[in-house]
């Protein structure tokens, strides 16, 4: 065998040796669990249906540290209520007070709302808050906060998130390099050090509408959760 023909062989096998095979987290509700003492999930088709009466995340049983994320959300049409979601990543679990738990961690943002910044990084949970775009009164991001390597939300950015359509999002998270696409456009690549490994989780932010009448039309849809540790 040729020494060049060796070493192609070579390096085909260690390439197949340390390829880590994606999952799919949407395929199966056995790979989530609600440490939260409300919200309800349902999987229909292969859609994973969320709707909740607080703010609530649904958590990943594994956790990752360094990986490429993508997901499919869909937001519903709603009628003077709030609406809003995300997907939380190297989430950790704190313990409250009144002894239940809630999570907290870097979050992509899916924001519907009039300021359009879906695709925003927000540190849920802690009091960093917004780390990109910046909020007048609800940014701390500190010393942690190493680089933004692009720092302008642009129009191109704001308008990447379609409302009431399936919006495909990636996330990419190398150690201290964060990315976030939606739709195949570049919304957050920053430089952050705080949080290194944990749980991922997809977001409602609760329905006043289901809490009091039981109406699930404010529910929340993701699929085609997959997720390649690097």
């Amino acid at each position: 065998m040729e020494l060049k023909t060796l070493v192609s062989s070579i390096s085909l096998g260690l390439l197949l040796t340390f390829n880590v095979a994606a999952e799919t987290l949407s395929d199966s509700l056995d790979n989530w669990k609600n440490v939260y003492p409300y919200g309800e999930v349902k999987k229909s088709g292969e859609n994973l249906e969320l709707i909740s009466t607080g703010n609530w995340f649904l958590l990943s049983k594994k956790r990752y540290s360094d990986f490429i994320l993508e997901a499919d959300v869909k937001m519903p049409t709603v009628d003077k209520e709030y609406s809003n979601s995300g997907i939380i990543f190297r989430a950790q679990i704190r313990n409250k007070k009144d002894g239940t738990q809630t999570a907290y961690g870097y979050q992509a943002e899916v924001d519907p709302s009039d300021r359009k910044w879906s695709g925003g990084l927000y540190e849920q949970g802690t009091a960093r808050q917004w780390l990109f775009p910046l909020h007048e009164k609800r940014s701390k991001p500190g010393e942690q906060f190493k680089k933004n390597l692009s720092p302008k939300w642009t129009e191109e950015k704001a308008n990447a998130y379609k409302h009431t359509q399936w919006n495909h999002y990636k996330i990419k998270a190398q150690g201290e390099h964060i990315q976030i696409w939606v739709n195949g456009v570049l919304t957050v690549d920053v430089i952050d050090s705080n949080l290194s490994e944990g749980h991922i989780g997809i977001q409602h932010h609760g329905s006043w509408k289901f809490k009091k009448q039981g109406d699930r039309t404010n529910t929340v849809l993701f699929k085609n959760i997959q997720i390649t540790p690097l």
